[in-house]
């Protein structure tokens, strides 16, 4: 006795023909591609050069610099005076020269001369900056 299997309808009506319309002009795709990719890398183009570019020597990172409400700067958990934080700003800008980030956090109750004098060195020696005042229960 033989058995007698009934093929679906949907396998029938699958045509492959598109399908392999669309592999065949994504491989011309690539290989296309892939020579063009190539003549690009094959040129003998002289590249430009830059006299005043200067390299990242440092990665680049955030400053936070902390103002109690005596006006003191604390860098790192460490006390510094205005000319402390001018030298650590200025080595930090050598050290990046595309500037180094600052945020200024500020006690509510600074005096405002203090933060604008810390912005003020930034913007001197080419530092972005940031600036946060703390609020009450801060």
């Amino acid at each position: 006795m033989t058995v007698q299997l009934k093929r679906g309808q949907a396998l029938g009506a699958l045509s492959l023909t598109p399908l392999i319309d669309v592999v065949f002009l994504l491989l011309i795709f690539f290989l296309v591609a892939s020579r063009l990719s190539q003549e690009d890398q094959e040129l003998d183009i002289p590249l430009p050069s830059a006299a005043n570019a200067a390299p990242m020597i440092a990665q680049p990172q955030e400053m936070i610099v902390n103002i109690d409400k005596e006006g003191a700067l604390f860098v790192n958990g460490r006390f510094l005076s205005e000319a402390e934080f001018e030298r650590l700003l200025r080595q930090a800008v050598a050290d990046n020269p595309a500037g180094p980030a600052v945020i200024i956090r500020a006690d509510r109750r600074v005096p405002l001369q203090t933060p604008v004098h810390v912005m003020d060195m930034c913007l001197k020696w080419g530092a972005t900056y940031s600036l946060t005042i703390a609020q009450e229960g801060s």
